[in-house]
């Protein structure tokens, strides 16, 4: 029997079935874009979505008929909503992250509950990006959509209810709405009250890993799969991911380098949570009971998109292109300093009206040094968030990348030098489908335990170990970049 793990994310959806001993069986993938539907407005087509999870679901099913499906769990970026009414209708498009909506909201909850309070309930730094305030502005925009809707679920929620699970919310999607209570275990009453939304609207919230329902007739039927396999709460796609590295203790840590560069460290809830939040990290649930994780991102993975989009219009080719690129990265450190504001950073705070910048270019500046400058600096940009976790008594011991750009030696390494640490690849880069599949597993008894399920399904490739003296170059280096952005920010726009 195989298990199935789903992923979506906000301009790709994956499945993949596995083997109980970690083999990928199966692996489908289809992309889409975002819709704008004006000025610093994103939204996911949630039914274009659910049409292409339908399309890779029913790929992977016809691919392992000799190893049939036995359970399924999904994952997905965090923050979207999706209106949904209780016959499972997709009510209206989900606004995304990065949507300018819900901007005064949010401004209204930092001057209103404050940053501290907030973050005292809900383990979040207060910022527009998040459910609530783009809520809010549905609430008060769009107030038939508003009414109409049963229940706003996480996208992630929303494909398990689709396929027949119930209304939940899993613990980690709960925490990216900013109503959830981290500390208490439950949405609320607090952030419900300041904010007037209804909470009959928000689905019971239950950890990752349980089982939230069965596979439905009609699905099935159209998936080519059978009805009555269990549905498992998946979450956030960074805690899955976390999980499918093998982030099973304390210390350990993801490093996605996908469209976003996201460090996840694992750790035990902290004595002082305002110490967190002093150094700019967050407090979510991770998929394991009793452990918790923080994000250090941003949008690393656009950066080098653009950069070959931009510089690389030589090579029609998209299958090897980034082969090339990394042949031309120079072996050493590179003297540009990069300020990686290329779209609106999000980590540690949200900055709407700054600009990318490159310094440093010569006449001799060559594309690959460019390039490994963007890589350079959008990894250096989350040393402090790394150094502030050993300073806390959080130390991480090794990093695990995964994800596309996790392919590049040059990027992996390069990650290795900055933050001194080893880094871990594993055989198998897409980590949030394995998580899924993990959390599959666990919930149905194939795995009696995470450690169990990492032993069978996290296979290390390659380890790359820190080069001292690069590393003492990056430090150095580091804080010069830390005085890009305040020596500039008056004249970015």
């Amino acid at each position: 029997m195989s298990l199935l793990g789903i992923d979506v994310g906000s301009s790709v959806c994956k499945a993949a079935a596995f083997s109980e001993v970690g083999e990928c069986l199966a692996l489908h993938m289809r992309e889409y874009d975002l819709v704008c539907p004006g000025p610093g407005q994103a939204e996911l087509p949630i039914r274009a979505v659910w049409d292409k999870v339908k399309e890779i679901v029913s790929s992977v099913a016809a691919s392992t008929g000799g190893d049939p499906i036995s359970a399924i769990c999904v994952s997905s970026m965090g923050e979207a909503v999706v209106p949904v009414t209780r016959r499972r209708e997709i009510l209206a498009d989900s606004i995304m992250s990065v949507d300018v909506r819900g901007m005064t909201h949010a401004q209204a909850l930092e001057s209103g509950i404050g940053i501290e309070a907030a973050y005292l309930i809900n383990g979040n730094i207060v910022g527009p990006n998040f459910s609530l305030p783009k809520l809010m502005w549905i609430r008060d925009n769009k107030a038939e959509l508003y009414d109409h809707a049963d229940y706003f679920l996480s996208v992630s929620e929303c494909i398990a209810f689709l396929l027949g699970a119930g209304p939940v919310y899993s613990e980690s999607q709960a925490c990216r709405t900013l109503l959830y209570d981290v500390y208490g275990g439950d949405w609320s009453d607090a952030l419900f009250d300041w904010s007037g939304l209804d909470r009959s609207k928000f689905a019971p919230v239950v950890p990752g890993g349980t089982c939230i329902g069965q596979l439905a007739t009609t699905p099935a039927s159209e998936l080519g799969l059978t009805a009555g396999i269990p549905i498992v709460a998946g979450g956030h796609d960074q805690c899955p991911t976390a999980l499918g590295c093998g982030c099973v203790h304390s210390g350990m840590a993801a490093c996605g380098l996908g469209t976003f560069q996201c460090i996840s460290p694992i750790f035990e809830m902290p004595d002082d949570p305002l110490a967190m939040l002093r150094s700019g990290l967050n407090i979510e649930n991770h998929v394991l009971s009793g452990l918790y994780i923080a994000f250090i991102y941003n949008q690393a993975g656009s950066l080098v998109k653009w950069f070959r989009n931009t510089f690389a219009t030589d090579h029609r080719d998209l299958a090897d292109i980034y082969d090339r690129l990394n042949l031309e990265i120079p072996p050493s450190p590179t003297n540009l300093l990069v300020l990686p504001h290329f779209d609106p950073p999000q980590w540690p705070t949200y900055v709407a009206d700054s600009s990318g910048a490159i310094l440093g270019l010569k006449t001799k500046t060559t594309r690959g040094e460019i390039l490994k400058g963007i890589m350079e600096c959008a990894s250096l940009y989350l040393l402090p968030g790394v150094d502030a976790l050993r300073e806390l008594g959080q130390p991480l011991k090794s990093l695990v990348a995964v994800g596309g750009g996790a392919k590049s030696d040059a990027w992996v390494q390069i990650n290795a030098d900055i933050f001194g640490l080893p880094v871990i690849r594993p055989r198998n880069s897409e980590a949030g489908l394995v998580g899924a599949a993990m959390l599959a597993g666990m919930a149905t008894g194939v795995f009696q335990s995470a450690v169990e399920a990492a032993d069978r399904m996290v296979k290390t490739e390659r380890v790359f170990e820190p080069n001292v003296s690069n590393h003492e170059f990056y430090v150095d280096k580091s804080r010069r970049l830390a005085a890009v952005y305040p020596a500039i920010r008056g004249i970015l726009s």
